[in-house]
């Protein structure tokens, strides 16, 4: 669906997208994650025809961004970080007047209007104005004016920042229903690792205007140089201690209440069930401790 080809962008001399290149295929949700300044929204804003790129091409669904950019931009739609929303218009007129801006065919605005405010859960607060609603319910009007179109691919810049918990849950439900009933594409970017691990398939990382990952998050998560293996047992004795130690593969072991965790370049729980059956350690619980996003990502921007 989404295709970046050597990409590259400059703000006067300072260069913020450093010749970046991937595919997005149709129904993929992808997580594109990356510290502060490292060139998400610039990406995202060339994606969307906002910005054009100072090198290379953006083909979406076949077409190029710069030579089609109001039949591609009418297929996207973009949630901003900071939503535009009017606070002096009722959610229903804002809504409307969006839809206009997309050039939607006026006969069936109202329809898709009303279906886009169901789906968002805003039916109790269609008359309302939006300034005076909660962020909470603010957030869910700047999805709806990104769906009001029926965009093939969705942008989310930071959807649930600055939310409560029970509205980061609500935002999170919301964004699935999106993807699973209504088969969308969605970028989505967030700085919440935790939230891009429950809701995506997969994660382009970014740093420095480079991308330096794209792959299955569950891939991801299996990066790591070396094995974070977890013991429980009934006798914590050092005898079982210093016989791990002297395992080939064994780089560190910490002690904790009750066990040992230990950092291997193998996954040895098959020689660390051993020695603790040979030690009469009493062994209780052995697990392997699978490296989490926010580790994989901590190690490839640092």
């Amino acid at each position: 669906m989404l295709t970046l080809s050597n990409v590259v962008k400059y703000y006067g001399n300072f260069l913020a997208l450093d010749n970046i290149s991937f595919e997005i295929n149709r129904g993929d949700i992808v997580a594109f994650l990356g510290p502060n300044g490292s060139g998400k929204t610039t990406t995202m804003r060339i994606i969307t025809g906002f910005f054009a790129p100072s090198a290379g091409d953006v083909t979406f669904q076949g077409y190029k961004v710069t030579e089609m950019p109001k039949l591609v931009k009418s297929q996207i739609g973009y949630l901003p970080e900071n939503p535009p929303i009017y606070p002096e218009l009722t959610v229903t007129e804002y809504l409307t007047f969006v839809a206009e801006l997309k050039k939607m065919p006026l006969s069936t605005i109202k329809n898709r209007v009303d279906n886009v405010i169901e789906m968002t859960g805003l039916k109790d607060k269609k008359n309302f104005l939006i300034g005076s609603l909660s962020k909470g319910y603010r957030q869910r009007v700047g999805i709806a004016q990104s769906i009001v179109n029926n965009p093939a691919l969705l942008i989310l810049d930071e959807p649930t920042v600055g939310l409560d918990p029970l509205q980061v849950i609500e935002i999170r439900s919301l964004i699935r229903t999106l993807s699973q009933e209504e088969k969308r594409t969605i970028i989505l970017s967030t700085h919440i690792l935790s939230e891009a691990s429950e809701i995506c398939k997969q994660a382009i990382i970014i740093n420095k205007g480079k991308i330096v990952a794209y792959d299955k998050i569950e891939n991801l998560r299996n990066f790591s140089s070396s094995f974070n293996i977890e013991i429980s047992t009934k006798r914590n004795n050092e005898i079982l201690k210093n016989k791990i130690l002297k395992l080939q593969n064994v780089l560190e072991i910490q002690e904790k209440e009750n066990g040992f965790i230990i950092l291997a370049k193998e996954d040895i729980r098959e020689e660390i069930v051993r020695l603790s059956v040979e030690t009469n350690a009493g062994l209780v619980e052995i697990k392997l401790n699978k490296t989490t996003l926010e580790e994989v990502f901590v190690k490839l921007v640092k």
